[in-house]
């Protein structure tokens, strides 16, 4: 038995079974409570199956209430179990992480995974992470936002300060895509439609986590702490590999080009994965809900940088500033901040609390290949 007793009790081999499971997870006091009360028939025991496609169905022996006497004791027991359980999938996930996570942004579109990678990257930044899609490709940015814990999507239609800040109404205020995102992703789309009065509230958005906008005369501050990801069509399409004539196609000026860490050009035609094409529809609820309690406690976790790999940053942001002339935005203590912000992230991924150097070299790996594009 699971603790000493004067006259062994009768359990059936079904409890045994039961007891044993549970023990694995509550301490020696809890399990005692739990035997006297299956004893006196005021509990009794079940499985609950949860279908998973990330981890596989998940069996949970739990516990039911015969009485109400015993049922907040019986619902703390049932929640002590799952998290406890949730705690050993998350460790395993864990390990796996870098690699699943990316596969499940638009996995109907085959390859991009760096672009896919940054996108995951961004979605464990604790600090704001920006990045800008130059091709206008939405597929990508609104699969992320689909396994944000919180995110809003900002349509071309809202591109307008009422859109994107807010406006009042009969004095009540509605809030726009960047306020509503506040703590979140905010997804943009067909950011070259923006006005111009907003890119100096959008600029100041990226930079300080708030908006001040003048609304009707008044002056008002909201919080918008937010990682953007945003997508952009160019004035025109070029064939030249020439930055100088590629500048002159950008959507909007460099004052708000250079407030995104990454940007990617999309430029070739999409290709779709066809075994992957109902992909995006296989998650069940317990999946996404699963991903949304593991990005949100990845994103509490304080990761620390070690002095040993601020260095390579710095040596690695050095490189790039050589190469400024093949950029589109300038090297800038920005870029310094993505990547630092982005190797911080890739340790929450891992559910770490400390940068290694993989971290930096995958964050690398993704500036590298953004440059490639033609574009960083």
């Amino acid at each position: 038995m699971f603790f000493k007793r004067e006259e062994e009790p009768y359990f059936t081999d079904e409890d045994l079974e039961y007891l044993g499971r549970i023990a694995k997870f509550l301490p020696k006091e809890t399990m005692k409570t739990i035997e006297e009360a299956r004893l006196a028939q005021h509990v009794s025991f079940q499985e609950a199956k949860i279908p998973m496609t990330l981890m596989g169905t998940k069996i949970i022996p739990q516990l039911i209430s015969e009485v109400e006497a015993v049922s907040t004791f019986v619902n703390d027991c049932n929640k002590n179990i799952k998290k406890q359980i949730q705690n050993i999938l998350f460790q395993r996930f864990a390990e796996q992480a870098h690699e699943n996570i990316p596969d499940l942004i638009a996995p109907h579109i085959e390859g991009y995974d760096d672009v896919k990678g940054a996108l995951a990257l961004q979605l464990f930044a604790k600090d704001p992470v920006h990045i800008l899609l130059l091709g206008d490709q939405k597929e990508f940015t609104r699969s992320a936002a689909e396994l944000a814990p919180h995110s809003k999507i900002g349509l071309d239609i809202e591109n307008n300060q009422p859109g994107l800040i807010g406006s009042y109404h009969h004095a009540q205020f509605q809030p726009g895509t960047l306020v509503q995102a506040h703590n979140g992703l905010c997804v943009l789309e067909s950011l070259e439609n923006i006005q111009d009065d907003c890119k100096p509230l959008l600029c100041h958005a990226m930079d300080h986590g708030f908006v001040t906008p003048v609304i009707e005369g008044n002056s008002y501050r909201y919080d918008s702490v937010i990682s953007v990801a945003a997508t952009a069509q160019l004035k025109e399409q070029t064939d030249s590999r020439r930055m100088w004539d590629f500048k002159k196609v950008l959507p909007f000026e460099s004052s708000l080009i250079s407030r995104f860490h990454i940007i990617f050009l999309l430029n070739k035609p999409i290709k779709l994965h066809f075994e992957n094409t109902l992909k995006e529809n296989v998650l069940t609820p317990a999946d996404k809900q699963f991903l949304e309690q593991y990005i949100n406690l990845a994103r509490k976790g304080k990761v620390r940088f070690p002095k040993e790999h601020e260095q390579d940053v710095i040596e690695y942001v050095r490189g790039l500033k050589k190469e400024e002339r093949r950029l589109i935005a300038e090297v800038s203590p920005r870029t310094v901040v993505g990547i630092m912000n982005l190797a911080k992230a890739s340790a929450r991924m891992n559910l770490r609390n400390r940068v290694e150097k993989n971290d930096i070299e995958r964050v690398k790996l993704i500036f590298n290949r953004a440059i490639d594009t033609g574009l960083v």
